[in-house]
């Protein structure tokens, strides 16, 4: 949900918000977090955990965050964005606000009030900052909808009974309903 355009926000805004009040910038605009409900914050653990685990157990270098985690897309200070999970290869990114510059992999649960963001305005931001992969969960469909940005770009829907390929990893697959 949009908050009242006053003004055009600026990062000096997000970084002062109102104690408990979240939101996320884009392109001057602040966008509310309502709080996540419970299936959300379940299936944002258990996916994170999976692929914490599998780095952890192949000696990867990458690092796993859950928002609330702050991603400044562009390294530009005109989008703060903060995914459900973050997957940080590149460690120069990591600073003690959050990321400076897109994460390889970002997934996102979506919110009965935020499909909208998630299917087309962050899909756009994501994909022209340098995204490489980004999923899109949706529990009320149960389906995950994948995005590889690299290459030859791909896109492509599961459901959570499917093993769904991990692109930026080549051996791991995530099968939601497992979880």
């Amino acid at each position: 949900m949009q908050i009242p355009q006053e003004r055009i926000y600026t990062s000096e805004d997000y970084w002062n918000l109102p104690e408990g009040q979240r939101a996320e910038l884009i392109d001057g605009k602040l966008y509310a977090m309502a709080p996540p409900n419970r299936i959300h914050q379940k299936l944002s653990i258990l996916t994170a955990s999976t692929i914490l685990n599998y780095i952890h157990s192949s000696h990867g270098a990458c690092e796993v965050y859950t928002a609330p985690f702050a991603v400044n897309l562009n390294a530009d200070d005109k989008i703060w964005v903060e995914p459900d999970i973050s997957v940080i290869c590149d460690k120069d990114k990591l600073s003690d606000r959050g990321c400076k510059g897109a994460p390889d992999w970002i997934i996102e649960i979506v919110s009965p009030g935020s499909p909208k963001n998630d299917y087309t305005i962050k899909l756009f931001k994501y994909r022209t900052a340098g995204v490489r992969e980004y999923w899109i969960v949706n529990p009320m469909k149960k389906v995950v909808q994948t995005y590889v940005f690299e290459g030859i770009e791909d896109s492509d829907v599961y459901s959570f009974d499917d093993e769904i390929p991990v692109y930026i990893f080549d051996d791991l697959t995530i099968k939601i309903s497992d979880l």
